[in-house]
């Protein structure tokens, strides 16, 4: 597996950035790869926006920081506006399509999911979005696998919560399959 860079965007409150920690622990504690992870958000902690960044490979990273994603979650519009245009060239947008309406056209595949509709209706929890989102990504590019990403999910949510995050997390596989089933 060559460099792979993630973004995951959103605004702040969604969990992007334990998201980001979530995905970069699972591909390098649990699927013995290299990865590093950095997050950016604005002033406010609630409703700014925010990003977190994941780069993962085989090899040495030797530059930290994603210049072009592969792979772009974006679960507002506003995020999906403002860092669709850097997507690399044949990579991967996954939209939250409960809240991102418009997804733009990209040199690469679109895949809208409704990552916090499934948390609001199906889990009864809209904070448990950004594991559904996890769910949705790996099912749909194999970034690590599954059971990396469950196992770093776990080890990462609070106490009590484990078994509504393990369901969150299948529900985001099995979006992400549908999808991938009826391209």
């Amino acid at each position: 597996m060559a460099r792979v860079e993630i973004r995951l965007s959103g605004e702040g409150g969604q969990g992007v950035i334990l998201a980001g920690i979530i995905l970069a622990e699972a591909a390098a504690i649990f699927d013995g790869k290299n990865a590093i992870q950095t997050q950016s958000y604005g002033p406010e902690s609630r409703g700014g926006a925010s990003k977190s960044e994941v780069v993962v490979d085989e090899g040495d990273i030797d530059y930290p920081e994603v210049r072009r994603p592969d792979i772009l979650l974006a679960l507002t519009q506003e995020a999906c506006d403002k860092y669709a245009s850097s997507l690399a060239p044949g990579g991967t947008l996954v939209t939250d399509e409960t809240f991102v309406q418009s997804p733009p056209k990209v040199d690469g595949q679109v895949y809208s999911a409704g990552i916090t509709k499934i948390a609001r209706e199906k889990l009864g929890k809209e904070i448990v979005a950004n594991i559904v989102a996890l769910g949705v990504l790996v099912a749909l590019t194999g970034v690590v696998s599954s059971e990396a990403i469950e196992r770093a999910v776990l080890s990462r949510v609070p106490r009590g919560t484990e078994d509504l995050n393990r369901r969150a997390l299948q529900e985001g596989f099995t979006a992400g399959e549908t999808i991938l089933h009826r391209v």
